[in-house]
Formats: structure tokens, C-alpha cells, sequence
């Protein structure tokens, strides 16, 4: 009975400093690159991976870390209903868990009712939940736990009940595949994700956003871009690959497919995660600090992304002293929470939502820099008319402007620092070419270069 006293009165617990307007349901922009609400207002996908938090947390627990993260700006929190650790056969902290015998026909009521909590307290908090009805070993155990539980019929039952359940909460966005490939030389699993969209698809028609998490170095749109199903694309540049995985490159990728489809980084590399931890972790490659995680967040989406997704590596596992560590986490999930990376993830989108752009186009013809190494790659945008441009410079430095190639007669530079979220002016520019320094350079000393037309 404690469980459902907890559940039931946690519903209805509002907290004042961080309810919002109730999120609308989202969908693609007309223009296929973004996503916007209903009314066509931009909607910028700012996401933390939650991956456990069905699985790991108490309710006080779940609300603490929603209050968090709602705080810093979050949009979206991806969570998984059927967890990676051992989400089939370890309960949850109310001692359940999620299916009778394995059997996805036969759902638990009572680990559902927390699930179900959740989408209520995301979008109290004017949060969007990134709901992942599975993740990947649950269809194809190459890795992982598992047990595969799932083949084409059971997934879009167990689609279709998931949509049911779900079908009044409109900051609901679904996410498939949950770090696997969709495909592979020897096996298709494409028809149980296929099964899976259309049963939600069965309950909420085309008003069901639905996207796909692939595996490290990949993109949905390897295997699915063409599904009717697949509103979005989701890459994950990941975790194995060193420093400044050029991130840009999967973007422009995305964008250059037809049908046009909006794409985001949704798993880059998390703050205080050991760098390239496999096959073995050499210790003298050290962990992605804030630096290494904002230059990829700002790098994707300047390259053309509709969002990205921040992570840190104690709060995905939500590593405490209850549980394993996977990966070597350096703290525990409560001391991440308020990591810099997390609060430059926050500045960020604040800044996008300040430019309230409902049309970004990626382009660096009006900056004149050498882009040399992945390490200084510098990427840049302009609105659709042209009358505000942005550059994002990962090493500062001196950068000559040729505003002659953007419409406007004149345009006002500013800088915007952001570790801080702080502006600087930086003066008035006409058509000739000219060079200005930032003010700062270096590595960690990254600014982003803003132009707007006006007097």
C-alpha cells in the first residue's frame, strides 16, 4: 500500500517556482528541419537522459531531479519504461516489476503507476517526456542483459496498449530503439520497430511524434529515414571515439535526405564520462569535462540540429551507493545534478529561444576563419531572411566578418559568453570585410559571434 500512497498523493502535488504552461502536443515544421508547437512557435528540444529513472528512483527522488532540471531549462527527459540494467528481472524501488513472467501481454498495473506519475509531473513542469517503451536488448540481445521479449506482434501490442495508456498526455514524444541498430548484415529487426510505431500509430494517427535511438556512431536514418513512421531522425556521436567526434557531419548528413527530415544529436558525449572506456579505459585519457560537452552541443546545433540532448554519466545510471557502477562514475547521481555542463546545457537553450527563429539555416560564408582540426571547427547559421546570424567559435580568437554575402545594410555584433550567458557588444558593421577578436581565446575560451540587422 505504501506505493500507491506515494503515487497517487504525488500526483497532485504541485510545485509553484516550476509550473508552467502544460505542454502542447509538438510536431514537424512545415519546412521539415525543426520541430514546433502546435500554434508554430519554435520548440528547441533541450534533452537529459534519464534513462533509469523508472527503474532506479523513489518517487521523492523522480521530483527532486524534475525540479532540477526543469530549473535549467530542460525540454525533454528521455526515460525508459523497460530499463537497460536488468529492467526484466530487477524490480524497482517499490519492488515491482514491469511484466507478469516476462510476458509484455501481461503488464504490471503497479510498476506502470509510476510510469504514469511521471508523464504528470513532466509536464506540470512544463517538460516534455522522451518516453523509450523499450530499450534495445529487449529485441535484440547482441548486447545487454535482455531478455529479448519482443517480435512484431508483441511490439505493436505492446505499442498499441503504451498508446492507450498515454493517449491524453500530450507532452508524450516516442522514442524506439533504445542504442541498437535497427538492422544489421544477418538480421532485420526493422519489422518489430516497424510493429512497435504502428501501434501507437493505431491509438494516436499521425499526432504521434515518434523518433528512433540508434547505437554510438550511427543515425536512425541509416535504416528508417524512408519509414512513414519516423517523424525525426536521432544520431548518437557517443562516447568511444575521443574528443570533438565531428558531430557536423552526421548533421549535414541527416539534412541532405529526402524526404526532409528534422535530426539532433540525442546521446553526445555526457559530462564526467570516462573518455573512449572500450575495449579497456586507458585512465590517462581522462573524462569529458564541461568544455568537451558544450563545444558538441553548440557545434550540432549550429550545424543545422533541431536540438540536442545533454547527458552526464552518473545521472543516466543515477549511480548511488545502491547500485554498480557501469563505466567508473566519478560521483554520485546527486552531486552531478548541478555539474557546469548542465547549466551551460540550460544557457544554451535560452539562447536559441531568445532568437525564436522558425527558420535556421546552416551557413559560415559570412565568417572568414581557417577551420583547421575538429578541435577548433567552427559552425555558424543565419535566419531564413538573413537579418540575424550566429557563430560558434571553440577557441575564441580573432575571426574576419564578410557581411557583405547577408542582406542587411548594417548589423550589431555581439558577443555571448556561454559559460555565463552574458552578452558584450562589440560595435556596428557595414558591407566591408573587417576582423574582430573575441574576448577571449584558447581552449575553454569559446564564445559565439552574434550579428542583427538595425541601426
Amino acid at each position: 500500500m505504501r506505493f500507491l500512497l506515494v503515487i497517487s498523493t504525488a500526483i497532485f502535488t504541485v510545485f509553484p517556482a516550476f509550473c508552467q504552461q502544460r505542454p502542447d502536443a509538438l510536431q514537424v515544421s512545415p519546412d521539415g528541419r525543426s520541430l514546433v508547437h502546435a500554434d508554430g512557435r519554435p520548440f528547441f528540444w533541450l534533452g537529459d537522459t534519464g534513462w533509469e529513472l523508472f527503474h532506479r528512483l523513489d518517487a521523492p527522488e523522480i521530483r527532486d531531479y524534475l525540479d532540477n532540471r526543469a530549473a535549467k531549462g530542460f525540454t525533454v527527459i528521455q526515460a525508459v519504461v523497460l530499463a537497460e540494467m536488468d529492467g526484466l528481472t530487477e524490480p524497482n524501488r517499490y519492488g515491482q516489476l514491469p511484466f507478469i513472467n516476462n510476458d509484455p501481454g501481461k503488464p504490471n498495473e503497479r510498476y506502470f503507476a509510476l510510469v504514469d506519475s511521471v508523464a504528470k509531473w513532466t509536464a506540470a513542469r512544463g517538460v516534455y517526456l522522451g518516453l523509450l517503451p523499450t530499450w534495445g536488448d529487449k529485441v535484440t540481445q547482441q548486447w545487454g542483459a535482455g531478455p529479448v521479449v519482443f517480435d512484431s506482434t508483441k511490439a505493436r501490442a505492446y505499442g498499441r496498449w503504451l498508446a492507450g495508456r498515454y493517449k491524453h498526455q500530450q507532452n508524450i514524444i516516442w522514442i524506439l530503439g533504445g542504442d541498437r541498430p535497427a538492422q544489421n548484415d544477418k538480421t532485420d529487426w526493422r519489422p518489430v520497430w516497424r510493429g512497435m510505431a504502428l501501434g501507437i500509430e493505431s491509438v494516436l494517427g499521425k499526432e504521434a511524434l515518434i523518433t528512433y535511438h540508434p547505437s554510438g556512431g550511427s543515425s536512425s536514418s541509416q535504416w528508417l529515414h524512408r519509414e512513414a513512421w519516423l517523424d525525426f531522425n536521432m544520431f548518437q556521436s557517443g562516447h568511444g571515439n575521443g574528443h570533438d567526434v565531428a558531430v557536423w557531419d552526421f548533421v549535414q548528413k541527416d539534412r541532405s535526405l529526402l524526404p526532409v527530415k528534422p535530426t539532433l544529436d540525442a546521446e553526445p558525449n555526457y559530462e564526467d564520462h570516462p573518455v573512449s572506456p572500450w575495449p579497456k579505459w586507458n585512465v590517462d585519457n581522462g573524462y569529458f569535462r564541461d568544455y568537451d560537452v558544450r563545444k558538441q552541443l553548440y557545434r550540432s546545433v549550429f550545424a543545422g540540429a533541431c536540438g540536442v540532448t545533454y547527458g552526464h554519466h552518473a545521472v543516466w545510471q543515477f549511480m548511488s551507493e545502491r547500485v554498480a557502477a557501469i563505466n567508473y562514475p566519478d560521483r554520485g547521481w546527486r552531486h552531478a545534478l548541478d555539474r557546469p555542463g548542465a547549466f551551460h546545457a540550460g544557457i544554451l537553450a535560452k539562447f536559441m529561444e531568445q532568437l525564436a527563429l522558425k527558420e535556421r539555416i546552416p551557413d559560415r560564408s559570412y565568417i572568414n576563419i581557417p577551420q583547421g582540426s575538429a578541435a577548433t571547427r567552427m559552425e555558424a547559421f543565419r535566419s531564413g531572411d538573413g537579418s540575424i546570424a550566429a557563430a560558434y567559435l571553440p577557441v575564441g580568437g580573432e575571426v574576419e566578418i564578410i557581411p557583405g554575402v547577408l542582406p542587411a545594410a548594417r548589423y550589431r555584433l555581439s558577443w555571448f559568453d556561454p559559460r555565463k550567458g552574458e552578452w558584450r557588444p562589440g560595435g556596428m558593421l557595414e558591407k566591408e570585410r573587417i576582423k574582430v577578436a573575441a574576448p577571449g581565446s584558447g581552449p575553454g575560451n569559446d564564445w559565439v559571434l552574434v550579428l542583427k540587422a538595425g541601426e
